[in-house]
């Protein structure tokens, strides 16, 4: 497949009356764990710091990244600014795609989702990263294609449009994606996500930049109070099905297998979201109770920080409580310690790590 895919531009035609029934349970899904949200008592930086650390694990690594998030938070425990190797260079990945995410959630508040918005998002998820020297932040200026690593281009899988006619599409699907043409928000962001794959606007980084978009979307559009909606999860699982439909797309125009597999998605990942902040919240009002015990003004604050990063150091917590007395943080550790919060990993004689095993093993 040498010859560049002549994409139709949007809106597609979509038949929904096949649709009706789980597209009515992906909304019904969303329905509830934006409910969830709105009572949530937790600040959404402190709820959605874990979670939004395991998206952007599962997001990468659908890119071929092989750290874990256990690799994530025991990175940034450790503080570590050595030459990265292989998998500080996953981790750094990772890390980047929680910054673009941030990033974008202050954007939207006053912004569109915009050509110029999805170039900055690239910038931040390529920063010091793999593909750093793919043209960060700007749309390709060549033609590109998918296949088997040293292929030549004869045996492609697929050849996006050439790079000569990404205005005309990207103003088509900017248009399409801020406007209220779609009968459907939720076929609306799906057939947004195909459309800006098939474009395929920047040289790397296009899977990770359309994902991150999904639950940027179902925020602005007041779906969900809060972007806590991650669905790489489901995708990474079902990593063949996902090509397989979006290929369907192109070589058939063919939507409503996409379409019913994006809803199966959304149905899927806001259930298993809804019982993860549910655990989470629980686990919050449980310890908050418990370190009543300890006796101590900064016991509170350790206790959020440990939410947002559940594997700690001495010096994060020095950089993070109020306090700077090493003996008030060295009896707080001891005393989560003690009452099994905290974990502390065997075998360090320097720069301890000590883990809230019980948020992990929700995260997992």
């Amino acid at each position: 497949m040498a010859k560049s895919f002549q994409l139709p531009p949007l809106p597609p035609k979509i038949n929904y009356e096949p649709l009706v029934r789980v597209m009515g349970e992906a909304h019904h899904a969303i329905g509830e764990l934006n409910g969830l949200l709105r009572k949530n008592i937790l600040s959404p930086e402190l709820l959605g710091a874990p979670l939004l650390t395991k998206e952007a694990v599962l997001s990468s690594r659908i890119e071929g990244t092989q750290a874990t998030l256990e690799d994530v938070f025991e990175y940034e425990a450790q503080g570590k600014t050595s030459q990265l190797d292989n998998k500080e260079r996953d981790i750094a990945e990772i890390i980047n795609y929680r910054r673009a995410m941030n990033f974008a959630i202050e954007e939207l508040k006053n912004k569109t989702i915009s050509q110029s918005f999805i170039k900055k998002i690239h910038y931040l998820l390529l920063d010091s990263a793999r593909g750093a020297d793919k043209d960060r932040g700007k749309f390709r200026s060549r033609r590109v294609y998918i296949g088997m690593p040293g292929a030549p281009i004869e045996e492609a899988s697929y050849v996006p449009p050439e790079f000569q006619d990404l205005p005309r599409l990207l103003n088509n699907w900017e248009d399409y994606i801020n406007s209220n043409r779609e009968k459907d928000l939720l076929a609306q962001i799906a057939a947004a996500h195909y459309q800006l794959e098939a474009i395929h606007p920047f040289r790397d980084g296009n899977g990770r930049v359309g994902r991150l978009l999904i639950p940027l979307f179902l925020y602005q559009r007041d779906l969900l109070s809060s972007p806590l909606l991650y669905i790489s999860e489901y995708f990474e699982k079902n990593r063949r099905d996902y090509y397989d439909h979006l290929r369907g797309v192109t070589e058939s125009g063919d939507w409503e297998p996409w379409l019913k597999f994006f809803f199966l998605a959304l149905i899927n990942q806001s259930l298993k979201t809804q019982n993860s902040i549910a655990k989470i919240l629980e686990l919050n009002a449980q310890l908050k109770k418990q370190i009543i015990a300890v006796n101590s003004v900064h016991a509170p604050d350790l206790l959020d920080l440990l939410f947002s990063s559940p594997m700690i150091s001495f010096a994060k917590i020095k950089d993070k409580l109020k306090t700077k007395n090493p003996q008030t943080i060295y009896n707080l550790l001891d005393k989560f310690v003690q009452m099994k919060i905290l974990f502390e990993e065997p075998g360090r004689q320097r720069n301890r790590v000590f883990v809230f095993k019980q948020l992990l093993d929700i995260l997992k």
